[in-house]
C-alpha cells in the first residue's frame, strides 16, 4: 500500500514556478479521501486555488491493546526472526511505543538489532534511527516489490521473516515469500475500519456520480476499497465506476493505492514520486488539461468544474449556469434549444423562463455578455469564432 506517513512531504518538494494569481487548480473541485494527512493534503490543493471536499473513507485503529499485535511480538522476542520488514513510519513507531507499554520495549529493540532490518523508505528508515536501530537495506524505490525482487534473489527458503503490516494484508508480498519457503509472521500494528461517521463519504460519493468533483485523491489501498464498497452498498457502483471513467479523474499516490480501482478497470493517473506534493503536483498538470477552452467572440474560454476562465481571468459560475455553459459547449457554435436546455438544468420543471433566469445570471457571471447570443424563438448558442472550422457534436 501506498502509505503517506513514509511517502509525503509537508510542502510537496518546493513550489514550480508561480502561475496566474488565482492558482492552477482555481476552479476545480477535488475530493480527499485520506485519513491521515488530510488537512496537509487539503492545504496544498487550497493553496493552488481548488476547493476540497473532504470524505475520510476509513479510520485507522492503533493495536496497542490488540492481543493479536502483543502475541506476535512475543514470538519475536523468544525466537528471532532471520529478517524483520518495516513498512511505514507510523506503524514502526507504533510498534515499539506499544511494546514498551507492554514492558517488552527492550526486548524487542535487542531483537532487531540481530536480524536483517529492512525499511522501505526513507521514512521508515528515520523511524528506525529513531529507535536506536540501524536498517541493513532500503529499496531505492521505496517499494515493496523491490524489497520482494531482494529477498526471493537472496532466498527465502527456511528463513523466518518478520512483515509489519500496514492495515491489511499483503496477500501478494507475503504469499510470494511462502510459495518460496518462508516462515511469514505477520505484524498487524494497525486496522483500516469504515469511518463513523459515513455522511462526508456519501457526499463525496453523490458529487462524483452528479460531476460535482473534478477529481478524487487517493493514498492508501483501504481508502479505495472503503470507496468503492459503500458505493456498491448504495448501488451506485456502476455509476461511481462510469464517472471515473470519463469526467471525474482518480488521482493515486502511487501504484499499490490504485490496485482496487484497476481491479474494477478504472484507470487511474498516478506521480513518478509516490509523496503528497507531487500528487498534487500532477492534478495542477492533469485538470487544467482537462478543462475545454474554446475561441468565442473573441475571447478565450476555458471551461472548469465550477467556475471559468475568460481571457485568463477566474469567473465564478453558478450550478445552473455551469450547466447550461455545458450544454452549449457540447456544441459550440450551433444553437441549442431553450426545451434542451431546460432539460440540462437541476430540477427546473417545465417552465422554460427558468433557462432565461440563468441564462441571465450565466452572461452576468460570464461578464462578457457576448459570448453567448439569443437566436431568437429557437435559443441560445456560443459566439464561436468564425475562423474556428470544426464543430463539436459531444463533449
Amino acid at each position: 500500500m501506498d502509505d503517506v506517513s513514509d511517502v509525503g512531504e509537508p510542502d510537496g518538494g518546493g513550489d514550480e514556478a508561480r502561475g496566474p494569481e488565482h492558482g492552477p487548480l482555481a476552479g476545480f473541485t477535488v475530493g480527499v479521501t485520506a485519513a491521515r494527512r488530510a488537512d496537509e493534503l487539503g492545504a496544498l490543493l487550497q493553496r493552488r486555488g481548488a476547493a476540497v471536499l473532504h470524505a475520510p473513507a476509513l479510520r485507522i485503529v492503533p493495536l496497542a491493546d490488540d492481543g493479536e499485535l502483543m502475541a506476535a511480538t512475543k514470538r519475536i522476542v523468544d525466537r528471532a526472526p532471520d529478517v524483520v520488514v518495516a513498512t511505514t513510519a507510523i506503524g514502526f513507531r507504533g510498534w515499539v511505543e506499544a511494546a514498551d507499554g507492554w514492558g517488552l520495549g527492550d526486548a524487542l529493540l535487542e531483537r532487531l538489532r540481530t536480524v536483517e532490518l529492512l525499511a522501505r523508505g526513507p521514512k521508515v528508515k528515520g523511524a528506525v534511527r529513531a529507535a536506536g536501530l540501524t536498517e541493513r537495506w532500503s529499496p531505492a524505490s521505496e517499494s515493496m516489490a523491490e524489497v520482494l525482487d531482494r529477498l526471493l534473489e537472496q532466498g527465502v527458503e527456511g528463513r523466518r521473516i518478520a512483515v509489519q503490516l500496514h492495515g491489511e494484508p499483503l496477500p501478494g508480498f507475503v504469499e510470494a515469500l511462502r510459495e518460496g519457503g518462508a516462515e511469514v509472521l505477520g505484524v498487524p500494528v494497525y486496522r483500516w475500519l469504515p469511518p463513523e461517521d459515513l455522511g462526508p463519504v456519501d457526499r463525496l460519493l453523490d458529487a462524483a456520480v452528479s460531476r460535482g468533483v473534478d477529481a478524487v485523491t487517493f493514498t492508501s489501498a483501504p481508502a479505495a476499497v472503503s470507496l468503492l464498497g459503500r458505493a456498491e452498498e448504495r448501488g451506485m457502483l456502476p455509476e461511481l465506476l462510469a464517472a471515473f471513467g470519463h469526467d471525474v479523474l482518480p488521482a493515486c499516490v502511487g501504484p499499490v493505492t490504485a490496485v482496487p480501482l484497476q481491479a474494477h478497470g478504472v484507470a487511474t493517473v498516478q506521480p513518478e514520486r509516490f509523496r503528497l506534493g507531487p500528487l498534487v503536483q500532477l492534478l495542477c498538470q492533469e485538470l487544467p488539461a482537462r478543462a475545454r477552452a474554446l475561441p468565442v467572440a473573441g475571447h478565450r474560454l476555458e471551461i472548469r468544474g465550477h467556475a471559468v476562465l475568460v481571457d485568463g481571468e477566474l469567473r465564478a459560475v453558478p450550478p445552473a449556469g455551469m450547466s447550461l455553459l455545458r450544454a452549449l459547449a457540447r456544441r459550440p457554435g450551433w444553437v441549442v434549444p431553450r426545451a434542451e436546455l431546460l432539460r440540462a438544468l437541476p430540477g427546473t420543471g417545465r417552465d422554460e423562463h427558468a433557462v432565461e433566469t440563468a441564462m441571465a445570471r450565466l452572461r452576468t457571471s460570464l461578464g462578457t455578455p457576448k459570448l453567448i447570443q439569443t437566436v431568437v424563438k429557437r435559443g441560445y448558442r456560443l459566439a464561436l469564432d468564425p475562423a474556428t472550422t470544426t464543430k463539436y457534436t459531444t463533449d
